[in-house]
């Protein structure tokens, strides 16, 4: 070899190592799935993700299926391994194939490069990792909780993080490996609302953390167009074009309401216009009405845990949410709030879950005098009001049967629009509740306190025949019917029986005064 042969090569590695781009295009080929080896020419969106990877320490990429993101970061991975030394870069992707996928892509990477651009020597090779003689590992690995955590990284690479398992946790302890200055790369397609991925990109991207965002959908490929786009989705369902394809969380997920009812909610989201109770967490979009009737439905947790103690007040006749609580009490403080909020709305119908913290507010609620609870059984509830009935009877059952009745009623009267609802709180937990085996469920780390209470709330007003707007109405026409007679009873003469024995009666005229029951009727529809 000449010396200005050698000249030259000395500057291309020096003119490589300054500038990955350079390299990627110049030295590298990539495995096309039909064409086979190939060289790597970079498109305009691949050269802006390496700068956004040299500019900003943590990247967090939302993006469509095949655009080439892994093997532009195997790439990136390979480059900082082979022109910089101690270079520590760890791959975490879902499973174990993916992660030997990975190295695969980074093998045939240094593969095709010439020999002399190959400055360090290759000292240990397997299907996870590799090690080169000046001090660079690359190593790739499935999921776990420990992952990574007792390394101190250069780089981090999530693959595919919506679906890597408890990333959350997994988060929590590998943050701590880059605190010496390492940079992380956070790329996937969604994966519904919810979980560690979504919320570092919706924070990314309203400024709140550290990540610089990079949106990524199918249509930043220059080889991509319409026709594309309609061919490709032909035998793609809703849920897989805006996971794969669109950069959609609400619709990529398995959520309870479809993406149009959740969006529906978020356009009618209000601010409350009052807020009083324990941390101002009494949320008032409606003051009561001295001519309404509200119930409350309560969902009760035990007040120190990650769970919260919730209820919805609800105007029957308008069918809206008019309050609501979302807080941490002990069942006995929070019994104590449902009766204030119970007395403002005109001596609210109360109904607790019955569960074994609902059994302490309802034990408190009687302690305190609020008479007005929720029995499924009338019977019960006069035996309760007027003799020693049993206060176990009082409010909702929860089972895994009353479960599903229940959220299938709440989300038929979502979806049908048939409620009005304006709290932020609840569009933020119906956003991750999710169906998963089988089951509707909050997801890891979310809540669904307020989705249960109101759930009992729903099904209480639109299937009990003594709440259910329809059938009060109803009895109140039946009862103005009987009135259409100009006649009142308390001009009626009453006349003797031929039957009767008792003379006193005979012709005597009868007034009903205010004291008797039946002067007003209002207690049929109650």
């Amino acid at each position: 070899m000449s010396v200005t042969q050698k000249q030259r090569q000395i500057k291309e590695i020096v003119k490589c190592g300054k500038n990955p781009k350079y390299f990627f295009n110049r030295y590298v080929k990539i495995q096309h799935p039909i064409k086979g080896a190939i060289p790597f020419r970079t498109y305009d969106f691949q050269d802006e993700c390496v700068e956004a990877f040299e500019e900003h320490r943590f990247n967090v990429i939302l993006k469509s299926r095949q655009l080439g993101l892994s093997t532009i970061s195997a790439a990136y991975a390979a480059w900082l391994a082979i022109f910089h030394k101690d270079k520590n870069v760890l791959v975490i992707a879902t499973k174990l194939a993916v992660a030997q996928n990975f190295i695969r892509k980074v093998k045939f990477v240094i593969q095709s490069m010439p020999k002399w651009l190959l400055v360090p020597q290759i000292v240990n090779n397997n299907k996870q990792a590799l090690e080169f003689s000046n001090g660079s590992t690359i190593k790739a690995i499935p999921t776990s909780e420990d992952a990574g955590r007792s390394e101190a990284l250069t780089l981090l690479i999530v693959d595919e993080a919506a679906f890597v398992r408890n990333f959350d946790t997994l988060w929590t302890g590998l943050y701590p490996t880059l605190s010496t200055g390492g940079r992380a790369i956070v790329l996937s397609t969604p994966n519904g609302v919810g979980g560690q991925y979504y919320d570092i990109w919706k924070q990314a991207e309203e400024g709140e953390n550290i990540f610089n965002p990079i949106k990524l959908p199918w249509d930043v490929h220059p080889d991509r167009g319409e026709d594309w786009f309609q061919e490709e989705t032909k035998n793609m369902s809703r849920k897989q074009i805006a996971q794969e394809l669109l950069c959609d969380f609400a619709a990529s997920g398995d959520t309870f309401l479809q993406v149009e009812d959740i969006e529906y909610l978020r356009a009618w989201i209000r601010q409350p216009i009052d807020k009083w109770g324990p941390d101002m967490n009494v949320w008032v979009w409606e003051y009561p009405m001295s001519t309404k009737k509200y119930i409350i439905s309560a969902d009760v947790a035990r007040g120190d845990a990650q769970d919260y103690s919730t209820f919805h007040v609800i105007d029957t006749e308008a069918s809206a949410i008019v309050a609501e609580y979302r807080g941490k009490l002990p069942p006995d403080k929070f019994a104590q709030v449902l009766a204030e909020a119970g007395r403002r709305y005109n001596e609210a119908l109360v109904c607790p879950e019955n569960n074994s913290y609902g059994y302490a507010v309802v034990m408190k609620l009687n302690e305190i005098n609020y008479r007005n609870l929720y029995f499924e059984k009338e019977k019960d509830r006069y035996s309760f009001l007027y003799g020693s009935g049993d206060i176990g009877k009082i409010g909702f059952q929860t089972n895994a049967k009353t479960r599903n009745q229940i959220l299938t009623k709440l989300e038929e009267v979502l979806r049908t629009k048939q409620v009005s609802v304006k709290s932020s709180r609840l569009y933020e937990e119906l956003k991750t509740f999710v169906w998963k085996n089988g089951k509707a469920q909050a997801q890891k780390g979310q809540n669904d306190d307020l989705i249960m209470a109101l759930a009992i709330g729903v099904w209480l007003y639109d299937t009990s025949p003594q709440l259910n707007k329809h059938s009060v109405d109803l009895n109140s026409a039946m009862l103005a019917g009987f009135a259409v007679n100009s006649t009142k009873i308390g001009d009626t003469v009453l006349t003797k029986s031929q039957n009767t024995t008792d003379d006193k009666s005979s012709g005597e005229r009868k007034t009903w005064g205010e004291n008797n029951p039946y002067t007003d009727l209002d207690w049929l529809v109650k």
